[in-house]
C-alpha cells in the first residue's frame, strides 16, 4: 500500500498540500489544442480515436480555440512563414500552458533542411516534451502526454510567477 502524502487523515477526510491537489487536478484535465500540419496530425487523430483513446488521461475535450486550451500539440512541418502564427496561438493561450512537439519535423525540422522550414519549434516557443518519430506512433504520443502529466503533477503552483520562468519567456521575447 502506498503511503499518503504528508497531511492529516481521519474518518471521512484527508488533508494534504494545496500544490499536490492542484497538480493532480491540472495533470488529469489537460485540454489539447492540436496544431497539425502534416502526417503527424493523422497519427494524432488515431490517438484520439477509440483504440488508443487519449480521453483516458483527461484529454477528452480537444479545443480548437487557444483561449480554452492549456496543452499545445505541434505536429508536422512548420514553415518559417507559419512561425508567427504558431507564436500568436501560444501567446493567446492562458497560463499555465504546456507544449508538446510531436514528430521529427516539429522537433528538429525533420528531413526538410531547407531555407523555408523552421528547424524546430523551440526556436519560436518553449517546448516541454519532445515526441520523436517520423511519424510517431500513437503509443508514443500517449507516452508524451503521460510525461507531460508527470511534469504538471510535480510542478509548483508558484513556478509560473518565478523569476526563472519569466526569464525563459523573456528569452523568447514573450511577455
Amino acid at each position: 500500500m502506498v503511503a499518503p502524502p504528508e497531511g492529516y487523515s481521519g474518518e471521512g477526510f484527508f488533508a494534504t498540500k494545496l500544490s499536490d491537489v492542484v497538480g493532480l487536478a491540472r495533470a488529469n484535465s489537460l485540454w489539447p489544442l492540436p496544431f497539425a500540419t502534416s502526417c503527424c496530425g493523422i497519427e494524432f487523430m488515431a490517438t484520439m480515436a477509440s483504440h488508443y483513446d487519449l480521453a483516458r488521461f483527461g484529454s477528452e475535450r480537444v479545443s480548437f480555440s487557444p483561449r480554452q486550451a492549456d496543452m499545445l500539440l505541434v505536429m508536422g512541418t512548420i514553415a518559417k512563414k507559419m512561425a508567427p502564427v504558431l507564436r500568436q496561438v501560444y501567446e493567446q493561450m492562458s497560463e499555465p500552458r504546456w507544449v508538446i512537439a510531436v514528430g521529427a519535423c516539429a522537433t528538429s525540422g525533420g528531413i526538410f533542411d531547407t531555407y523555408s522550414v523552421l528547424q524546430g519549434i523551440d526556436k519560436v516557443i518553449p517546448v516541454d516534451v519532445y515526441v520523436p518519430g517520423c511519424p510517431p506512433r500513437p503509443e508514443q504520443i500517449v507516452e508524451g502526454v503521460m510525461k507531460l502529466q508527470e511534469m504538471v503533477k510535480n510542478e509548483s503552483v508558484r513556478r509560473r510567477s518565478s523569476p526563472e520562468y519569466k526569464e525563459l519567456l523573456a528569452s523568447y521575447n514573450i511577455s
